[in-house]
């Protein structure tokens, strides 16, 4: 039995066992290889996405148990069009292997679309699950920030 799955606004009928990963239907069945496998235990956050507008970690989510509208990286921003948190991204040179990238651009939107103006400690806390091996912590903070009040405007 096939499962309804919106995704980035687009709705999929996913025929594959219920118990598949939401990560893999992402990246193997619909070829979206923006969201990262990590660790496959929710510990990284390298595989975060949004459902509803909460950040969840997709390889702990069954295609089963999605209930809502799928959101990933690929889908909060164009090449021409990039979302304020992306620009933020860029502007702080956050990256520097850039594997976690998607996953934490896309818990620092769930924040943002949560808290509008968050201070340093909201931003701490909602992050802490997302990990940086290249340790840009202080970069990821202040594009935070940046993209917060490049959304005010």
């Amino acid at each position: 039995m096939p499962f309804p799955l919106t995704v980035n606004g687009i709705p999929h009928q996913i025929d594959l066992p219920g118990e598949v990963p939401l990560l893999w239907v992402l990246r193997d069945a619909l070829n979206l290889t923006g969201t990262k496998f990590g660790c496959g235990v929710a510990a990284c956050g390298a595989c975060t996405v949004q459902i509803d507008g909460v950040a969840v970690r997709s390889c702990q989510v069954a295609l089963s148990d999605v209930d809502g509208a799928v959101t990933t990286i690929e889908g909060i921003g164009t090449p021409d069009n990039l979302a304020a948190i992306q620009q933020a991204w860029i502007d702080h040179q956050v990256a520097q292997c850039g594997y976690c990238q998607s996953g934490q651009i896309m818990q620092a939107a769930a924040l943002l679309a949560e808290t509008p103006d968050p201070t340093d400690d909201q931003i701490d806390a909602a992050m802490q699950g997302n990990l940086c091996r290249c340790g840009t912590y202080p970069r990821i903070r202040a594009a935070v920030h940046a993209a917060a009040q490049s959304m005010k405007v």
